[in-house]
């Protein structure tokens, strides 16, 4: 048996860097919202020296994008398969865009300052280019419930996804309802699109 190359175990040491400062960052932001952490506390709880964070991310938002990242890509899976068992057209959209909207509001602040790194953060950092590529395939599933009886081309409901996006982002940051639940900011969705998607 050959020994490990260097470079090998040295991707296998920074995949698990990667791995507790991501877990760290998770729970901290969890237990105490994004504002009220510092990276010196993320980096002892990842057991890292904080020189070593800024190799992996620059700033807290950068941090938070990626752990939201994947917890919004996990919301969209299960929003997919929620839809497959929905004949109506809005509830089946809705059903896309409930568990995206339970995890924005599973810590307010932090649902609230992931979709202002998504509008204003820097666009070259590639947690914000991933950020904005679960907002499209978000805007194709919305697309693929439209479309799947035929009765809306693909053009219109591309449109039609993206104003459903534009309605989703505004219902998730506006500070109205700052108290809602999940459901009453769907309910708040339902009453917006019965206007505008096609029945």
């Amino acid at each position: 048996m050959s020994p490990a190359s260097p470079s090998g175990r040295r991707e296998r040491n920074k995949a698990a860097k990667l791995e507790r400062i991501l877990a760290a960052a998770g729970e901290l932001f969890a237990e105490h919202g994004v504002d009220d952490v510092t990276t010196q506390q993320i980096a002892q709880r990842a057991d890292i020296g904080a020189g070593t964070l800024f190799l992996y991310a620059r700033t807290k938002g950068e941090l938070l994008l990626m752990v939201q990242n994947a917890n919004y890509a996990q919301a969209l899976e299960r929003g997919r398969s929620a839809a497959e068992r929905e004949g109506d057209r809005l509830e089946a959209v809705l059903a896309v865009l409930r568990p995206v909207v339970e995890c924005n509001r599973a810590q307010l602040d932090n649902g609230r300052t992931y979709l202002r790194e998504m509008v204003f953060g820097d666009a070259s950092e590639p947690h914000h280019e991933q950020a904005l590529s679960i907002v499209a395939q978000t805007e194709a599933a919305v697309a693929d419930v439209l479309t799947r009886d035929g009765e809306v081309d693909q053009d219109a409901a591309r449109v039609l996804a993206h104003v459903v996006s534009a309605v989703l982002f505004v219902a998730m940051a506006a500070d109205a309802g700052p108290t809602w639940s999940p459901e009453e900011v769907v309910d708040h969705l339902r009453g917006q699109l019965v206007h505008v998607l096609p029945r």
